[in-house]
């Protein structure tokens, strides 16, 4: 058993496509093991996205993450972190293909509606920055 983050984005809460989105993840067998509710911080997006802070659009980023509610869960499952991200699909939702999550509900390459771990790796560090 696997398990994976993921980060249901603002856009996904304030348009109302958490139970579309949680029900595709369940319907794929995933499981949710924990889950909340928060509104991001700065100083947990700046370590969140560590990796993209040089880039121009940082706070951009900052900005929309922070802009309202989102869900965080664990999901579970066999192979979550690969099941996840097929369900999503490509992180720019006009090239995610129609079927997927991204394709069906993201509006561009921020507005996605979901963030998952990316790999094995990545899911131990943001259980662990989300649920401590």
């Amino acid at each position: 058993m696997e398990q994976s983050l993921v980060i249901l984005k603002p856009d996904c809460v304030s348009r109302g496509l958490v139970g579309n989105v949680i029900s595709r993840l369940e319907n794929a067998g995933l499981k949710i093991a924990a889950c909340k509710v928060m509104v991001l911080g700065d100083a947990l997006l700046a370590e969140h996205y560590s990796h993209l802070t040089h880039l121009p659009f940082f706070p951009e980023i900052v900005k929309f993450m922070s802009s309202g509610r989102v869900i965080i869960m664990v999901m579970e499952g066999e192979n979550a972190v690969d099941r996840i991200r097929a369900l999503l699909g490509p992180t720019d939702s006009q090239k995610a293909p129609s079927g997927t999550i991204r394709g069906d509900f993201g509006l561009d390459k921020m507005r996605n509606v979901a963030h998952a771990s990316d790999s094995g790796d990545a899911v131990g560090k943001e259980i662990a920055r989300f649920f401590g």
